[in-house]
């Protein structure tokens, strides 16, 4: 992007992490902004804004059965509709900012509610929700309900089972995670025709039945250090086929999270996926924004 010019409004912002996948974090409680996707590719880039793979923003809530709105947006600008790393962060934001004091919350996202617990030993646990399979709810274009999937990168064939976080992913298993082709697949998979809305690219190397190593190709971000929703997707994948048992350790690049879920039998279908891992504040500050974004 071209460096922006001409004064305008400031705003405030916390910098968080999860695993080292990174957030701009703002208020739009106490502030009256939400960014445009200019002003969000703005806020993500490194060079001359703070730098971020995605942007999040705490909301009040729409409805009285909840206590906040949570919305989303990748570095390219793009709105989403979950981040299993940013609602981790979340919850210890508006701890942190006083916005409450309970120590789990309800959040209404773009993809349903999701429910932060905030641990006394300082890790978070999130009740991601229930995975979804079915490729029209992922949404994902197939002729069958298969759990894993043949697709061509133009004329390179692989095998993925499709997961809904509240997001589409696709996750294949690999010998070595550490020479799985990430920078060349996934753009390719992001940017394939068999998912409308854009996918979010999983590899897995599976270390054994409660253990895996995770790099993860995120929609509108790149690679990243860590992905929430992408260890959970990859973790159910993983106990769907067989290859696992829960609870599975996803060790990514920035850390590790603990995945558990109990729905490999039929009878516990719905069971929710819970994701539990660290969330870590970096500092706050403010920021100008540029007036011709």
């Amino acid at each position: 992007m071209g460096r922006p010019g001409g004064r305008g409004m400031k705003i405030r912002f916390t910098k968080m992490h999860g695993l080292g996948n990174d957030f701009v974090v703002l208020d739009a409680i106490n502030q009256d902004f939400v960014p445009t996707p200019a002003q969000a590719r703005f806020l993500a880039d490194r060079h001359f804004g703070i730098g971020c793979d995605q942007i999040l923003v705490v909301e009040r809530a729409t409805t009285p059965e909840v206590d906040f709105r949570y919305r989303i947006f990748n570095a390219d600008g793009g709105e989403v509709e979950q981040c299993g790393n940013g609602a981790r962060c979340f919850v210890r934001f508006v701890h942190e900012q006083g916005l409450t004091d309970k120590s789990e919350i309800r959040v209404e996202t773009q993809s349903g509610l999701i429910a932060p617990r905030l641990e006394a030993d300082g890790q978070i646990t999130v009740d991601m929700g229930m995975p979804h399979f079915l490729p029209a709810e992922i949404p994902f274009a197939a002729e069958s309900d298969a759990m894993v999937h043949a697709l061509d990168l133009g004329g390179e064939q692989i095998d993925v089972s499709v997961v809904s976080m509240g997001n589409p992913h696709a996750v294949q298993v690999v010998a070595d995670v550490d020479a799985a082709p990430v920078a060349r697949q996934g753009p390719l998979i992001e940017t394939h025709p068999r998912f409308p809305r854009r996918g979010n690219a999983g590899f897995m190397q599976i270390v054994d039945r409660h253990a895996i190593r995770l790099r993860g190709f995120e929609r509108g971000a790149g690679e990243t250090l860590a992905c929430g929703t992408g260890a959970c997707a990859a973790a159910v994948a993983g106990i769907r086929r067989g290859l696992l048992d829960s609870p599975v350790r996803v060790t990514t690049c920035g850390g590790d999270l603990l995945i558990a879920w109990n729905g490999a039998r039929a009878s516990n279908a719905n069971s929710p996926v819970l994701m539990t891992g660290p969330a870590t504040t970096v500092f706050s500050a403010e920021i100008e924004i540029p007036n011709n974004l």
